[in-house]
Formats: structure tokens, sequence, C-alpha cells
């Protein structure tokens, strides 16, 4: 019997996110909790589904190179509902493409960013879910600083999000070292 691929073990898996976050960012941004038929309300929004801030929210941490640990209190997160594998597979409204190529990116994102011994792996001597376990994990901390960060521009300024060119402001401040530093600056002082 073949092994099953790690990809595929964590492509079954729904990260989660702090509840904290889900009236404040995730269903003011998103078509989160919305359903196909409720697309009619939720035309203002920025992005479709609430995994896409979700994914934002994670390169966001990725970028920083942040990782925020997750509530130790299970009632306190939730998952979107929708494995990971599903995740951009399928859009009614017809003008996104899949984003098969984005969970192959954070998947090699996070084999690259986290504590796993694919020796011991590869020796039986930890299985693959405790693998896709620390994968999770660094997954949701990844995200879960995104979103304390987004949530910190918008306590600056309630509508920093909706300009155009928010999102691609954030990560296009990666890309010059001058704008780096003034990112890490931003970063720092929240802590």
């Amino acid at each position: 019997m073949a092994k099953e691929k790690l990809f595929e073990i964590w492509s079954r898996r729904n990260p989660n996110f702090e509840t904290r976050y889900e009236d404040k960012i995730i269903k003011i941004y998103t078509d989160y909790g919305k359903g196909s038929s409720s697309y009619q309300e939720s035309r203002g929004k920025i992005l479709g589904a609430g995994y896409e801030i979700y994914i934002i929210a994670f390169f966001i941490g990725l970028y920083f190179d942040r990782r925020r640990p997750m509530d130790k209190d299970k009632l306190l997160c939730k998952g979107f509902g929708q494995p990971i594998q599903y995740w951009g597979n399928k859009e009614s409204r017809g003008f996104r493409k899949s984003y098969a190529k984005i969970r192959e990116y954070i998947f090699v994102a996070l084999v690259a960013r986290s504590e796993v011994d694919f020796i011991a792996l590869d020796q039986d001597k930890i299985t693959p879910r405790k693998v896709v376990d620390i994968l999770i994990e660094t997954m949701e901390e990844y995200a879960n600083f995104g979103f304390y960060y987004m949530e910190e521009k918008l306590i600056d300024n309630p509508d920093y999000f909706y300009r155009n060119s928010a999102f691609l402001d954030i990560f296009l401040s990666f890309r010059e070292s001058e704008s780096l530093e003034d990112a890490q600056e931003d970063v720092e002082a929240l802590d």
C-alpha cells in the first residue's frame, strides 16, 4: 500500500482562526458565512470566500516572518468549514481562477518554515499526521499574526483596506529595503 502524500493529508485539513477576527475583519471584507445564494448582499465585499482573507493574512505573517500563537482556548478558535483542498477550486461568479498554485506555495512555505524532522518521518519515528499537525500550527500562527497586523492597521485607519491598493501596498513594502525597514518598524511598534 502506497504512503499517502503529506500534501494530500495537509490539504484535507481546515485551519483555524481566532473568532475575534470574524466580525472585525473576515465578515467585513469577505462573503464568509453568506452562502452562494446571498451574493446580492455581498457585492460590496473586497474578497469572496473567507479563506481568501486567511490566505492574505498567512502571507503577511510569512513575509514579516512573524508568528502569533493561537488562543489556547479552543472555543475562541474556529475553521472556515472548508478544507484547504477546496480553496479556490470553484467560484460561482466565474471570474476567478483556481488557487491550486497558491495552495502549493503555501504548503512549500510551511515545509520550509516549520520545525519538522523529515528524517524521523522517513524512518517512521513520527507519523505523517504529526507532521501535518506541525504544518497546520505554523500556518495558523502566521495567519494569526497577519490578522493581528490587519487589526492594528484598522485601529489606525478604519478605511485602510478600502483603498484599491491596500493589500498590494503591504506586499510591495517587502520589495524595497527602505520600505521593508518601515514595515519592520510597523511590526515592532505592535509589540
